[in-house]
């Protein structure tokens, strides 16, 4: 099921997050107290059978509870043919993984994870390849969508 808002993901364990692509897609997981959204890898993306197998190891693996997935919207917040893409890999996702999934609106992340990881390069990492470098990208980007959900989770007004 599609949620509207963080708050109607499940209270407690861990979540996924991912940056929908369409070659690949990040994919980023909460610690169990959903502080830290930490980078796990990138899914070169293939049959959706392949996918989901994929995905399930994930699940169980972590324990996960819910996702998190990034919505490519326009910078004026219309929607383009990847946008619908990604709603419509969303839907699939959380319909036969069982999962309750939540759409954050990524504009920007991409290009922040690709400035946060150029600050971080030293020595031999400025030679990584562009393979290399894209897929550092789309699993920072997937923590960085996740890490903005766990922030409006904790965020408590007094």
């Amino acid at each position: 099921m599609i949620v509207k808002t963080a708050q109607e993901l499940p209270v407690k364990g861990r979540l996924i997050g991912l940056d929908f692509g369409s070659k690949t897609i990040g994919i980023a997981i909460s610690d169990g107290t959903r502080t830290i959204a930490t980078p796990n890898k990138t899914l070169i993306r293939q049959k959706w059978g392949k996918d989901k197998l994929h995905f399930e190891a994930l699940i169980k693996e972590y324990n996960i509870v819910g996702a998190v997935i990034g919505l490519p919207l326009s910078m004026d917040g219309s929607h383009s043919a990847q946008t619908d893409a990604c709603i419509a890999f969303a839907n699939m996702f959380a319909a036969e993984l069982k999962m309750p999934s939540l759409l954050w609106d990524e504009r920007l992340t991409t290009k922040s994870a690709e400035n946060a990881l150029f600050e971080q390069r030293t020595g031999r990492q400025k030679r990584a390849s562009k393979k290399d470098v894209k897929a550092q990208v789309d699993s920072v980007a997937a923590a960085m969508i996740l890490q903005g959900t766990l922030d409006q989770l904790s965020f408590k007004m007094f």
